[in-house]
C-alpha cells in the first residue's frame, strides 16, 4: 500500500520548493544583469548575449588555467564562493571606479615598485577592449573580453592592496636570521577588496602615511642623493627602506626598546617619543662591514642571504629580566677560536681573565695540565668568567628570549663606542649607558636601587633582578629613517649587505 506524505507536510514541502525555486531565478535574474549592465555601460549590446551560466563556467576555467596568479589557491575559493560572479565588474565598472584604480596603481614606482609587477597593461587592455565597440563583435569575445577583465582585475587589485599594507617581499623568505613577528596576507586581507563598497575609499585608506615614508617617496621623486652616495645607490637604499616600511613589523606598544643595526643606535621610545638614546655597538658584519657596491646578490646556490656568523640578528621579543654582575658562559665557537688559543699561548691568561673551565661541569682546579694544543679542546671543556671590571659582559646584561642566544650588555671596552662603524661584537649588543638604561626599564624603585649598588660593588657577585612589567626591544635594520629631531633623512651603510639581498629580489618580482 503506498503512503502519501499528510496535506500539511506536503504543503511545506511545496513551500520550501518554492523557496528555493524562487532564490535560484532570482540568482538567475541578478546573473543576467551581467550583460545588460556592461552593454550600458560600454555601449555595446553584443553583451547582452551573455548567458549568465555560461559565463560562470568561463570564469572559473580561467580562473583554473591561469597559472600567473599569484594567489590562486584564495582566488579560486573567493569566486567559487561568489558562483563565479564578476564581483568586481558588476560593482565598480559602471562608476569607473576600475579604470581610477588603474591609473592609482600606474603611479606605484611613486613606492619604488615596478609597475610590471601588478599586470596593469593587461588590466588597461581589457578595459579599453570592454569601452570599444569595434572590438568586441560577437558573444565569444564578449565572453573573454568579460572574463579577462574580470580576472586582471582581480589580480590587479589584490596585488596593489598587499604590497601596500604588507609589503612584496616576506622578510623570512629572503634572510637568514630574521625573527621579528611580521604579519603577512591572508585570506582575511585577500577579500577586503571583494567585499568594499567604494574602491577609492578603500585603496586610500591603505596607503603608507608614516612621515618617513612620505619623505623617502619625495626623495626618490625628487632624485636626491645621500651624502657620499651616487643618485643610483641613494634610489636603491631608499627603495629597500620603502618595502621594509611596508612590513608588517613595526612596533605597536607605548613603550620600546628599538636597536637600528646599520645605525649603531639604541633608543628607548615612550609614548612615541624619546626618552633614552645611546650608542651601541653591534655584530661584525660581511665584507669587514663595507658597504655593499652596486652589483647584484646571487642567491642561486642558496634561497636566502649567506650572513657572517657574528652578524646581530633582526628580531622582537621582550626583556623579562636583567642580570646584575654577569657570569658570562662562553660560547663554544669563542672557546674554540678565541679562548683556548691565547690558553695555549699563554699559561697565566685563563687566571688574569677570570676564566673558570668545567668538564663535565665540573671545575677544572688546574688548568694548566690540559694539553690546549689538543684537538676539540674547546669544544671539550666549558667555560665561564667570573663577574668583574674585565667581565666582557661588563657590569649588567639585559635578557630576552630568543633563538640566537643575544641580548643586550654593559662592556669593559668603552672605546669601541667612539668608532664610526661600531660593528665589532660577536652578535651581542653592548650598550653605552647600562645604567640609564636599566633606569629607563625599571624606573627608579628599589629594583634600581639595588642595580646600582651592585653594579658599583667591590665584590661583585651575580644577581638576577625581573622586570615587573616585560618591555618589548626589536633589533631592527634600516638604513634610511627620518631624524626625530631634524625631521630629515639619515642614511647609515649597508653593514651585513642586507639592502644588497632585498634589491635584488624587488627586482627579479
Amino acid at each position: 500500500m503506498k503512503r502519501f506524505p499528510s496535506p500539511v507536510i506536503a504543503g511545506l514541502f511545496l513551500i520550501v520548493l518554492s523557496a528555493l525555486l524562487f532564490m535560484f531565478e532570482g540568482c538567475k535574474r541578478s546573473r543576467s544583469d551581467i550583460g545588460a549592465l556592461v552593454a550600458k555601460e560600454s555601449g555595446n549590446k553584443v553583451f547582452k548575449e551573455i548567458d549568465a551560466e555560461v559565463f560562470a563556467e568561463k570564469l572559473k576555467a580561467a580562473i583554473t588555467a591561469d597559472k600567473s596568479l599569484r594567489n590562486p589557491d584564495f582566488t579560486a575559493a573567493l569566486y567559487a564562493a561568489k558562483d563565479y560572479e564578476p564581483v568586481l565588474t558588476m560593482k565598480f565598472l559602471a562608476d569607473s571606479s576600475i579604470k581610477k584604480a588603474a591609473l592609482r596603481i600606474a603611479g606605484v614606482s611613486a613606492h619604488g615598485l615596478p609597475m610590471e609587477m601588478f599586470r596593469l597593461e593587461k588590466l588597461n587592455g581589457f578595459i579599453s577592449k570592454i569601452y570599444d565597440k569595434e572590438s568586441v563583435k560577437n558573444v565569444d569575445e564578449a565572453y573573454a573580453a568579460l572574463v579577462g577583465l574580470e580576472i586582471a582585475a582581480a589580480s590587479s587589485l589584490t596585488d596593489y592592496a598587499n604590497a601596500m599594507q604588507f609589503g612584496v617581499i616576506s622578510p623570512r623568505r629572503i634572510y637568514a636570521q630574521y625573527y621579528t613577528s611580521t604579519k603577512r596576507p591572508d585570506s582575511v586581507s585577500f577579500t577586503k577588496v571583494f567585499e568594499t563598497k567604494d574602491l577609492d575609499a578603500f585603496l586610500d585608506s591603505i596607503q603608507p602615511k608614516d612621515k618617513a615614508y612620505l619623505l623617502m617617496q619625495a626623495a626618490l621623486a625628487d632624485k636626491q642623493t645621500a651624502p657620499g652616495l651616487s643618485a643610483e645607490e641613494t634610489a636603491r637604499i631608499l627603495k629597500v627602506n620603502l618595502e621594509r616600511m611596508r612590513w608588517k613589523n613595526r612596533p605597536t606598544q607605548d613603550k620600546y626598546v628599538f636597536v637600528n643595526i646599520p645605525d649603531f643606535s639604541l633608543q628607548v621610545i615612550n609614548q612615541n617619543r624619546v626618552e633614552l638614546a645611546m650608542k651601541v655597538c653591534v655584530g661584525e658584519g660581511r665584507n669587514d662591514n663595507a658597504a655593499v657596491a652596486l652589483t647584484e646578490y646571487d642567491e642561486n646556490d642558496l634561497k636566502k642571504d649567506r650572513p657572517f656568523n657574528r652578524e646581530t640578528p633582526q628580531l622582537s621579543s621582550e626583556i623579562h629580566s636583567v642580570q646584575v654582575n654577569p657570569v658570562w658562559n662562553i660560547p663554544e665557537s669563542i672557546a674554540t677560536n678565541e679562548i683556548s688559543v691565547q690558553a695555549a699561548k699563554d699559561r697565566y691568561y685563563l687566571a688574569n681573565n677570570n676564566i673558570d673551565v668545567f668538564y663535565n661541569g665540573k671545575k677544572v682546579d688546574d688548568p694548566e695540565t690540559i694539553d690546549w694544543s689538543a684537538a676539540g679542546v674547546g669544544k671539550t671543556y666549558t667555560f665561564k668568567q667570573r663577574p668583574g671590571d674585565d667581565n666582557s659582559l661588563g657590569k649588567i646584561k639585559f635578557l630576552f628570549d630568543n633563538q640566537s642566544s643575544v641580548y643586550l650588555h654593559d662592556t669593559p671596552a668603552k672605546a669601541a663606542f667612539s668608532l664610526p662603524v661600531r660593528a665589532v661584537s660577536h652578535g651581542c649588543v653592548r650598550v653605552e649607558k647600562p645604567l640609564e638604561l636599566a633606569q629607563a626599564l625599571f624606573g627608579t624603585g628599589s629594583k634600581f636601587e639595588k642595580i646600582k649598588t651592585e653594579m658599583a660593588s667591590k665584590t661583585p657577585k651575580a644577581e638576577n633582578l625581573s622586570l615587573d612589567k616585560k618591555v618589548p626591544v626589536y633589533l631592527s635594520y634600516q638604513t634610511c629613517w627620518m631624524d626625530a629631531g631634524t625631521g630629515k633623512l639619515r642614511f647609515a651603510r649597508d653593514i651585513y649587505g642586507l639592502d644588497a639581498v632585498l634589491f635584488t629580489y624587488l627586482g627579479r618580482l
